[in-house]
């Protein structure tokens, strides 16, 4: 069980604050700048991996900012002169990030590779969807020279049916010295995976983050009226008197 800490004592103080100037010195230090905002716990746990040289499996909801993580790998690409890809599973997310990245470093900086799309492949950072990638390591193209880290977003794609093959094709074909930063918000056996990672790839550190900061919320539709699902007072009888007042509701249906 935690306990609440009093005030620092002055030792305490001087090490916290020789640490602050110490990380200020670093890339983790130089990045936090760019933003206007404080890292999660996650977040920088995550990056001090990736300065490290270690590859991450970053396992949080959605909204809790992961892709920060994803973000960093390309601040220490670019500040270290190498290259990094951004892969997706689908077109629209690459078209998207592209235009984020696009905005923030520079359209010069940043290109972009789908089935049907070539901006600038030869940029820094490059966005593709996995296909692409996949596609480049079995070709052994030149766009893979100076690369240093591969950000997988949606990496849970991995356990799809059809598709997970492409996936499981990269992280083991990728050359050893490629730093892989893993995204995903669905991932349920994050340990199992980290661990296969870590084989495949060697030294893969797992960060998994339960905080959601944007509420869920879940309801049902009883005929024409909705019910919280897990609100504290709601019982299945009133879930049941909910719909024996409409004769018109057969079954209840999930409400988006």
């Amino acid at each position: 069980m935690s306990s609440i800490s009093g005030p620092q004592s002055p030792s305490e103080r001087y090490r916290a604050s020789a640490e602050r100037a110490a990380e200020a010195r670093t890339y983790l230090g130089g990045f936090v700048r760019t933003l206007e905002f404080e890292l999660d716990d996650f977040q920088r746990e995550a990056c001090l991996s990736l300065q490290a040289g270690r590859g991450v499996l970053v396992a949080a909801p959605t909204g809790a900012g992961k892709t920060i993580v994803g973000e960093f790998a390309i601040y220490l690409a670019l500040q270290r002169g190498l290259k990094a890809f951004y892969t997706t599973p689908i077109k629209a997310l690459s078209n998207q990030k592209y235009s984020e990245l696009a905005e923030k470093y520079g359209a010069s900086q940043v290109g972009l590779l789908t089935g049907d799309t070539s901006i600038n492949g030869d940029a820094p950072v490059v966005v593709m969807t996995t296909e692409v990638l996949r596609n480049m390591l079995y070709a052994d193209s030149d766009t893979l020279d100076d690369l240093g880290f591969v950000v997988m977003d949606e990496v849970h794609y991995l356990a799809d049916r059809f598709r997970g093959a492409v996936w499981e094709e990269v992280i083991i074909h990728l050359p050893s010295e490629v730093q892989v930063a893993s995204l995903s918000a669905t991932v349920s056996n994050a340990e199992e995976f980290g661990a296969w990672l870590d084989t495949v790839r060697g030294h893969t550190d797992v960060i998994v983050s339960e905080h959601r900061p944007v509420p869920l919320w879940q309801h049902v539709m009883v005929g024409r009226e909705i019910v919280d699902l897990f609100a504290g007072e709601t019982t299945f009888d009133e879930i049941a008197a909910a719909g024996e007042s409409d004769p018109s509701a057969t079954a209840a249906t999930p409400a988006a």
